[in-house]
């Protein structure tokens, strides 16, 4: 088809078509999974947004906290390469439903996993799988937690280990993977510090669309609104383009209206952005949401609230953490750890109150 100079060729579709609607049999339960994600990995900007090897060391730097990602030779894994981490803990988070065993080592069918994100089958994809653990395996963070007068400072990976299984011959084809997910990854999950993506995720385009639905989905959750201005969102997000860019990209996001679970708006006077809960994300998920924990904390919990939260009011504190966890989704098996945690963060990110 011919177009008229004066014409521009159609857009194509705001989201990328579904390649595997009709899933194969033996793979519909891994098809039907529910997506989840862990909080930490949605917080902090890890992953490169571009297209492009990126090698360079980034640093982030917020209220005295700092975050360091180094990549390998082969570059920073991607929001692409973090699918695979996305498939493993969907997996996991399965099992820990039907009270299956589970440990750091998961094995998966290569094509499940590429069915599963949304990605063709064809040798350059199986080929694409290889360099994202390269990647995700290469990649090491480091980063500090400041409590009171001390300062702790660890460093982590996103998976430890990778082996594959390929046919020999001249295909080549992959058969499974197996990956060890890191310490930090692994004692995420197993604490319930999850949260469930919409299936359309894997259809957004471009990187920076997948960020953006990330943070909206980590902060705005279930709640009516987020609003947030455009220059912490960028901070937030770590595009390493300009803030030029990000803007038009708002911009477009919201024209378009075509991100998962969540309306954009951008008011260009104030250069704030609120996102707004569309009221599909329960309809939209396979899996009902987990119960919020209501029973009663030890009693001695409270002390080591004060010490870890100095000023807060530990009984004030306890009401946003239960209210936090019915938004998230979470039910803690260890509550007591678990808000002793959220204490330390709420203390990290606020200081004493005023």
């Amino acid at each position: 088809m011919r177009f008229m100079e004066s014409e521009a060729p159609p857009r194509p579709p705001a989201l990328i078509p579904e390649r595997h609607p009709q899933h194969d049999l033996f793979i519909c339960d891994v098809g039907d999974a529910v997506l989840k994600d862990v909080m930490p990995q949605m917080e902090h900007p890890f992953y490169s947004l571009s297209k492009k090897p990126e090698t360079s060391v980034r640093r982030y730097e917020h209220n005295g906290n700092w975050l360091e990602v180094t990549p390998s030779v082969k570059g920073l894994a991607t929001i692409y390469d973090k699918d695979i981490l996305i498939y493993c803990i969907s997996q996991i988070m399965a099992k820990l439903k039907l009270n299956e065993p589970v440990s750091q080592r998961v094995r998966i069918s290569s094509r499940e996993l590429l069915v599963f994100t949304n990605r063709g089958t064809a040798g350059k994809d199986y080929k694409a799988l290889i360099e994202a653990l390269d990647r995700l395996e290469g990649t090491r963070i480091r980063t500090n937690i400041v409590t009171g007068n001390e300062e702790q400072i660890d460093g982590f990976g996103l998976i430890d280990a990778s082996s594959i299984r390929r046919s020999h011959g001249l295909d080549g084809r992959l058969i499974y993977c197996e990956i060890k997910l890191s310490d930090w990854v692994f004692n995420a999950i197993r604490h319930n510090e999850v949260l469930t993506l919409h299936r359309d995720y894997f259809r957004l385009r471009k990187p920076i669309e997948r960020r953006i639905y990330e943070l909206a989905r980590k902060h705005c959750g279930q709640q009516a609104s987020w609003k947030v201005s455009l220059g912490v969102l960028f901070k937030k997000s770590g595009s390493q383009g300009t803030d030029r860019r990000f803007r038009f990209a708002v911009k477009e996001l919201a024209a378009s209206d075509h991100l998962p679970d969540y309306m954009v708006e951008f008011d260009h006077e104030t250069d704030m952005v609120t996102f707004t809960n569309r009221g599909t994300m329960k309809a939209a998920l396979a899996a009902p949401a987990a119960e919020p924990w209501t029973g009663a904390l030890d009693g001695d919990i409270y002390g080591d609230a004060r010490n870890v939260a100095p000023g807060w009011d530990v009984h004030y504190l306890e009401r946003e953490w239960r209210n936090w966890l019915g938004e998230n989704e979470i039910a803690p098996k260890h509550a007591e750890r678990h808000f002793l945690k959220f204490c330390q963060s709420w203390f990290e990110k606020r200081g004493r109150p005023s």
